[in-house]
């Protein structure tokens, strides 16, 4: 059974090895305009966002028993890119899953956790972005996990997608 703790700033390696993963997988895919095609290890600007990710409070480490780290979660404040909230809200940062079958249903576990989390602090939303480009799977991927369609935004020639999951209060209904 996979758990859930808080980061550390040694977990930079096993996180930028999640991206170097998912990089390599989505070259073989042909979805190139969602990470590139260059190891995000090998890329001294995203080495140095990793370290920061996982040093941040409200990052979080999905860790299999036998597969190690395959899973990353970075909870907080809005990205600047995206239009503003109109109340209280959590935002998902950063979220990756490792592609090894062990880890099968980690990114839903994560995405529930920071459902949870946004509960605990009271707000009324949790949002995330993410790419919007190639087969639309990822947006679909957040919508099957709760979440609905809300704003787009470009950055450069990269199209995003912004969602939202509204929060019940704790003791509300359940999911």
């Amino acid at each position: 059974m996979t758990s859930i703790r808080p980061a550390r700033s040694d977990d930079a390696d096993a996180v930028l090895r999640l991206f170097d993963d998912a990089i390599a997988w989505f070259v073989t895919i042909g979805n190139t305009g969602q990470r590139g095609t260059q190891p995000f290890s090998e890329r001294p600007e995203q080495v140095t966002r990793v370290q920061g990710w996982v040093a941040e409070p409200g990052a979080w480490i999905a860790e299999h028993p036998q597969a190690g780290v395959v899973g990353f979660l970075a909870l907080g404040e809005a990205t600047d890119y995206v239009p503003a909230a109109t109340g209280p809200e959590l935002y998902v940062r950063v979220l990756i899953g490792s592609r090894d079958p062990r880890a099968a249903g980690t990114g839903r576990r994560l995405l529930e956790f920071a459902h949870d989390e946004a509960r605990a602090a009271g707000v009324g939303t949790l949002r995330v972005d993410c790419y919007a480009g190639g087969t639309g799977d990822l947006v679909r991927f957040y919508e099957s996990c709760g979440y609905t369609r809300t704003d787009t935004f470009t950055v450069g020639a990269w199209p995003g997608q912004v969602l939202e999951w509204p929060v019940e209060a704790v003791g509300g209904a359940g999911r």
